[in-house]
């Protein structure tokens, strides 16, 4: 094990061309805890607004920033893959923008599988998190589904996994041309998220939808909510827009009967057989993985925070250690 190793490191906030490699030490590995050897991992919009200096509190400088990573497992057995994500990674403690991670023993899920590190690396954080805000949903086949913000990582991934659950599944976007995407990783109906929403949703499903993930804003959650049939469930998982918080909101504009729960869960969401559920399904080509792009070696962070600040391309873009 080197003494020293290369990682991006943040002592305040700056531009993406200034995400630059340094050396720094391997970090030590506690009672309770183990070491990754970083192979491959998404870059995250949370990334994006670290690097920038507007996270919350829990976010803290000097940082190695990184939320999630796959790899190998020093000190596991010889070739023990795992993958890790959230539990303060790359925001109270430092994460994934690095040859080396230490995380708890917990939140490192073991897994075998011969995909390459160019799609497991885009996996950890959309995955749990379509995985998670699903089941919150407690979505069974026959039922029908809204997501909203389809285009986005952890929307796409949802929308997959809702379509091998043997859902009928609504999806949205903002741009017409992604119509042909969101069909292609299972949306049965793909729909134009603009003032024809809500009638065309109606349209569809007269007696009201079973359930809706919410990803576009706080603020769309009226709108969301009136669709759902009592009974049926909201679940709100993001603000692609950034309107987290509803300004004046009154319990009483919950529909009578309408669930509204959200999801910000963590690493325990994915246990180690649902992961690898997911991996079989992605082998055999059930589950559709969307990756913008990969890029090679910690280098070209800067340039993968680039594009996805662009949002010219749907998909994760996962930059890839092995080998660099």
């Amino acid at each position: 094990m080197p003494d020293t190793m290369r990682a991006i490191r943040l002592t305040g906030p700056v531009a993406p061309n200034e995400l630059t490699v340094s050396r720094v030490p391997v970090p030590d590995v506690g009672p309770g805890r183990v070491r990754i050897r970083v192979m491959a991992f998404g870059v995250n919009e949370s990334e994006v607004t670290s690097r920038k200096g507007e996270s919350g509190p829990d976010f803290s400088f000097p940082r190695i920033p990184g939320i999630e990573a796959v790899g190998d497992g020093v000190g596991l057995a010889p070739g023990q893959k795992v993958a890790t994500m959230m539990g303060g990674l790359g925001r109270s403690i430092d994460g994934g923008y690095a040859q080396y991670t230490v995380v708890d023993a917990a939140n490192a899920i073991p897994f075998d599988t011969d995909l390459g590190w160019d799609v497991l690396g885009a996996l950890p954080e959309m995955l749990q998190t379509a995985h998670g805000s699903i089941t919150t949903l407690g979505l069974q086949a026959g039922q029908y589904v809204l997501i909203r913000g389809g285009t986005s990582t952890v929307g796409l991934t949802a929308i997959s996994i809702a379509h091998r659950l043997g859902a009928t599944v609504l999806a949205t976007t903002r741009n017409p041309a992604r119509f042909e995407l969101l069909t292609q990783v299972g949306a049965d109906h793909a729909l134009l998220d603009d003032d024809t929403l809500t009638d065309a949703v109606r349209g569809l499903v007269p007696g009201g939808l079973d359930a809706a993930l919410e990803l576009v804003a706080a603020t769309a959650l009226p709108a969301t909510l009136s669709l759902v049939r009592p009974g049926g469930t909201v679940c709100f998982v993001g603000a692609l827009n950034g309107e987290w918080t509803i300004p004046d909101f009154s319990p009483f504009s919950i529909p009578t009967g309408v669930r509204l729960t959200s999801y910000a869960g963590g690493a325990d969401d994915l246990p180690a057989d649902a992961l690898g559920r997911y991996l079989r399904a992605i082998e055999d080509g059930s589950l559709k993985v969307v990756i913008a792009d990969t890029y090679e070696g910690l280098d070209k962070v800067a340039q993968a925070q680039h594009d996805l600040e662009s949002g010219h391309r749907p998909g994760k873009h996962v930059v890839v250690l092995a080998g660099t």
